[in-house]
């Protein structure tokens, strides 16, 4: 388990990153359409899990206005945003905000992404939903950037992202 930080509350993971060098484990999730969406959909293209509690706080909002915006200069890379909140919730940010070079899934249906990604906080007031993290996979699957965020309030590394790419 990691431990990372909630305003000054510790709290922990459900487990590690995948790391780097690994295969991504495969996940299904769902589209704002609530349409299935797996890892092998995504396969022979780069993917970057810009992985947040919800749309509805502000750091995460900002952390997928900031992966749109840098996502055209990704050749061959689909960034896809993913938490626990609804996929309707999710088009509507999307919709309303103009964010059109990201997609979003939802884990609603999938609550084993969280813990096969270590991402899921089982408690803390953010208990049950899933903790700010950037996971990046190569073409072939495998893992090669990870990065848990250490204080959810806190956005992730961008540049790092953007330097493996």
């Amino acid at each position: 388990m990691a431990r990372i930080s909630s305003r000054g509350e510790m709290v922990e993971t459900s487990g590690e990153l995948p790391a780097v060098g690994a295969v991504a484990p495969g996940f299904a999730l769902r589209r704002a359409d609530l349409s299935p969406l797996t890892l092998a959909d995504y396969s022979g293209s780069r993917l970057v899990l810009n992985i947040f509690p919800s749309i509805d706080t502000p750091t995460c909002a900002k952390s997928v206005r900031q992966f749109n915006e840098r996502a055209a200069s990704m050749p061959n890379t689909h960034v896809l945003c993913v938490s626990a909140d609804l996929p309707f919730a999710l088009g509507r940010f999307c919709g309303a905000e103009g964010i059109t070079n990201v997609g979003t899934a939802s884990v609603y249906r999938s609550p084993e992404f969280g813990l096969d990604y270590g991402v899921y906080m089982a408690e803390g007031r953010l208990g049950g939903l899933l903790a700010r993290a950037v996971v990046v996979v190569d073409e072939r699957g495998r893992v090669v950037h990870r990065e848990l965020v250490p204080e959810i309030a806190q956005e992730p590394d961008y540049e790092a992202v953007m330097a493996v790419l």
